[in-house]
């Protein structure tokens, strides 16, 4: 089968990632005009409605005094609002924030503070979040219920939230407007197509915020550009436009949706399935069942928490071509356990928010799981170094460091971080730590800040948590490193039981069995639960601030 010339080949692969993010869109609106788009809580809506209200988001944002640069933060879940709202401040020439829906209100002000967002698009149930907020950059809040854009049935959806759910929580601002008020606006104002170029920002995306002070990566349309051409020389071949079937159930505001889900297939006129609330597996499953899904992108917590649904079991997987999972490692476990249910081998890939996010990825076919990230996508380069910058010898492990045009220009008015981010010849540190494989995939090890030193052995939690998960008895565990004055750091170890009956003395038993003397952990803690971000990632800091 040929590359779809929806994706550039090789040899126009320059041309093709000099286009901005608004015209790209723009095209793929026209081209499947009266195909699905997006389908979320029962509704459908086309190409050419997305388009309709994307421009006229533009044209009252512009109106309102937008011009070419101004930040634009989003605060939305999974609802047909988000690439209506993203595509009109694309088009209009603004950037975009996307912001956490889950923030506590000092962490929103942060964020909005730090990036001078101007206007605000906030779903109602977190408006009582941004009242809390103060910024004194922001100028506009435009606030959507859920139901906005879904007519009768939306307005029912409205109340039933409102007054039966009681879900919002009651919140003042003033002078804020409604989203379908200012769609409504926009629809007589005049759009003037902004004069940008590929360098013009598109993203203030942040990250950081687990690990340390939240850091906004400047990715330009050139950036996310890039990095969807990457994908498309890799993996083109294999998606037909127009057909696919996309499940779309991590959150879109996180870089992995946004550009694998959203953008990517976008690009390609795929109908994606919105998850609102991917927390609510059995409304999941019962939003899978009718669906023909094609693609599936997932983390190993949501794979995971499918797999413990008797209902997944019974779903039709006949349709499922590429399962692609990222933001944290596949444990081996699920993958075997997801093949044998779906049919499907997961495809993991590795990719960073200050990357755009693609960096490595298996091939569209893969048939089984190694535990690897896969091959450099084309025009990326990785070189494995140590701490003084020196590439590690072929056999040995390294920092994961990476240079290629999807790679952000820095951290917004960071000066200071976004030189210590790169080294001298570009390479971009992703303080990961990898290996090469005799096949020439990629597999990491860990986080190097997460590397716990025993007795000047390395040990990786992604190994000890890998290893522990195969223990019956575990539903979930993670590993830190803690103070020790004998051996310099031990080994904690925070495990939710499947079997209430597993006990500390039995674990380390286990442990014996299959870890070497310095792996074994030092400390077992039992929890009903871990803390997790919004992809499902294990918050280790968090952990190791109450270890």
């Amino acid at each position: 089968m040929e590359t779809s010339s929806l994706f550039p080949s090789e040899s126009c692969f320059e041309s093709a990632s000099l286009e901005t993010l608004d015209r790209m869109l723009g095209r793929a609106c026209r081209t499947f005009a009266q195909h699905d788009a997006f389908h979320c809580l029962g509704q459908t809506f086309s190409y050419e409605m997305i388009e309709g209200w994307a421009l006229h988001f533009a044209s009252w944002l512009q109106d309102q005094g937008l011009t070419v640069g101004t930040r634009v933060a989003v605060m939305l879940p999974n609802l047909p609002q988000y690439p209506v709202v993203v595509y009109g401040i694309l088009r209009a020439g603004g950037v975009v924030v996307n912001c956490n829906p889950l923030y506590t209100p000092r962490e929103l002000e942060f964020q909005l503070r730090d990036a001078e967002a101007e206007y605000l698009v906030v779903l109602e149930n977190f408006a009582h979040t941004v009242a809390q907020a103060r910024v004194p950059s922001l100028r506009h809040v435009i606030v959507t219920q859920v139901g906005d854009l879904m007519g009768l049935r939306g307005t029912v959806i409205n109340l039933v939230l409102r007054y039966w759910k009681k879900a919002i929580p009651a919140w003042h601002m003033d002078a804020v407007f409604s989203f379908p008020t200012v769609l409504e606006q926009g629809k007589n104002r005049p759009f003037t197509c902004p004069s940008l170029t590929p360098e013009h920002l598109a993203f203030l995306q942040y990250t950081g915020g687990t690990t340390g002070r939240a850091k906004g990566a400047m990715l330009s349309h050139h950036n996310i550009m890039a990095n969807l051409g990457q994908v498309g020389i890799w993996h083109g071949q294999h998606l037909v436009p127009g057909q696919e079937k996309v499940v779309t159930a991590l959150p879109l505001y996180h870089i992995f949706a946004l550009t694998a889900n959203c953008l990517l297939f976008w690009k390609l006129g795929a109908t994606n399935l919105l998850i609102p609330n991917p927390r609510d597996i059995p409304g999941l499953v019962r939003a899978l069942k009718p669906y023909p899904m094609s693609i599936f992108t997932g983390v190993n917590t949501l794979f995971d928490a499918l797999l413990s649904n008797p209902a997944f079991a019974h779903l039709d997987f006949s349709h499922l071509k590429s399962t692609l999972g990222g933001g944290m490692a596949v444990k081996h476990e699920v993958a075997h356990h997801w093949q044998i249910v779906t049919g499907c081998c997961i495809n993991q890939a590795y990719g960073l928010t200050e990357t755009s996010p693609g960096v490595c990825l298996n091939p569209f076919d893969v048939q089984t799981f190694d535990g690897s990230v896969g091959q450099p996508l084309p025009y990326t380069e990785i070189s494995l170094r140590n701490d003084e910058g020196n590439e590690v010898p072929p056999a040995a492990s390294g920092e994961v460091c990476i240079r290629g045009p999807q790679v952000m220009s820095g951290y917004w008015q960071q000066p200071e971080e976004t030189s210590q981010a790169f080294w001298p010849d570009g390479y971009f540190r992703s303080g990961d730590i990898g290996h090469w494989n005799p096949t020439g995939t990629l597999t990491l090890l860990d986080r190097k800040k997460d590397m716990i030193k025993v007795s000047g052995f390395n040990v990786y939690p992604n190994e000890i948590e890998e290893i522990l998960s195969h223990h019956p008895g575990i539903a979930e565990v993670a590993a830190i490193g803690v103070e020790d004055v004998h051996s310099g750091e031990a080994i904690t170890v925070f495990v939710v039981r499947r079997d209430p009956n597993l006990t500390e003395q039995a674990l380390l038993a286990w442990c014996h069995q299959e870890l070497t003397g310095y792996k074994i952990p030092r400390h077992i803690e039992f929890r009903t639960e871990l803390p997790h971000s919004t992809v499902g990632k294990v918050l280790r800091r968090a952990l190791k601030a109450t270890a």
